[in-house]
């Protein structure tokens, strides 16, 4: 009889000014919403995050039980044992919403958006859910961002990376150098993981930032985006 297929996740969408022709898909934090984090990110700016030529788009995670919070239901990409880079991951949890977020990408691809004209990254736990997503099932995207983000120590992503031989997508990572929350220490070491394992990435330190964004911080990604997604011809 098989599993009723899921609900599609719910997004929040901030439309091209112009004609679409690229799509950026920001993952929010864990316990936040795709509402949640284009507020933050419009109250930062005074205005959304927006382009001519590229919709943007913020999906919400399912609720499910959160380990750390002792299994209170939380908005999460996946379940973790703890918030530690120190620990196994929580496989099964990761792959079951790597393939829920596989549909938003064919969703983007049926809209006539070819894949390489596709963004993927996010904030905390869904940079970290952004770089499974892409390093390990979706090498052909246009980039990933990691927004004060890690992986564990004995991820997934570098074994899957450990055999590969094709051009990966670039990584834009920022940290802030004051998150008490994820260490810029993770962050750092997986960058320099990813960086080893052949992925082309930059790491842009804020110094005193916690675990938050920053202006300066949204206007380099809005930069990066736009290199990465540039109007075409």
């Amino acid at each position: 009889l098989g599993m009723a297929a899921p609900a599609a996740l719910q997004r929040s969408v901030v439309f091209p000014a112009g004609r679409h022709t690229a799509s950026l898909i920001f993952l929010h934090g864990s316990g936040d919403t795709g509402q949640g984090a284009r507020a933050w990110i419009k109250q930062i700016l005074n205005q959304d995050m927006a382009f001519q030529h590229i919709k943007v788009i913020y999906p919400t995670a399912p609720t499910r039980p959160y380990t750390p919070m002792k299994g209170a239901l939380s908005t999460v990409w996946f379940d973790r044992y703890k918030i530690s880079n120190d620990c196994p991951e929580h496989i099964e949890s990761i792959d079951s919403m790597c393939r829920r977020l596989t549909d938003l990408i064919n969703d983007e691809i049926k809209n006539n958006i070819a894949k390489n004209r596709i963004l993927i990254g996010g904030f905390s736990m869904g940079g970290g859910m952004a770089m499974h997503l892409a390093y390990r099932f979706h090498q052909d995207l246009a980039g990933v961002f990691a927004l004060s983000s890690f992986l564990n120590k004995d991820s997934a992503v570098y074994q899957a990376l450990e055999k590969n031989e094709s051009v990966l997508p670039e990584l834009f990572q920022c940290h802030g150098t004051a998150d008490e929350l994820v260490l810029y220490s993770w962050g750092e070491e997986t960058n320099k993981m990813l960086k080893s394992l052949g992925v082309p990435t930059s790491l842009h330190t804020f110094p005193n930032l916690n675990h938050e964004l920053s202006r300066t911080e949204i206007e380099k990604l809005k930069t990066w985006i736009v290199k990465k997604l540039p109007v075409e011809a």
